[in-house]
């Protein structure tokens, strides 16, 4: 399963040409292309699939997205955490 998961970007930079983020999804961060999002900011929430931003996303909505998902044992199983 691949599920859309919103984060709070942390940091902006450019990699190879493209413009990359760290992005925080609770607790765990990852390395999230933004190519695709270029409104977003730093404090800004995106929803991300497969490693690339595809929406910014309120923050209300992004917390109770993040808290829904942990609650139905899903949220580690599409971060790779175990």
């Amino acid at each position: 399963m691949c599920l859309a998961i919103p984060g709070r970007v942390e940091e902006i930079g450019e990699e190879n040409g493209l413009r990359m983020g760290r992005v925080n999804f609770g607790g765990v961060v990852k390395k999230v292309c933004l190519e695709y999002v270029p409104e977003v900011e730093v404090g800004d929430y995106t929803v991300v699939h497969v490693g690339f931003g595809i929406s910014k996303v309120d923050e209300e909505t992004a917390k109770q997205t993040l808290e829904d998902f942990r609650a139905m044992g899903i949220l580690e199983e599409e971060l790779g955490e175990t």
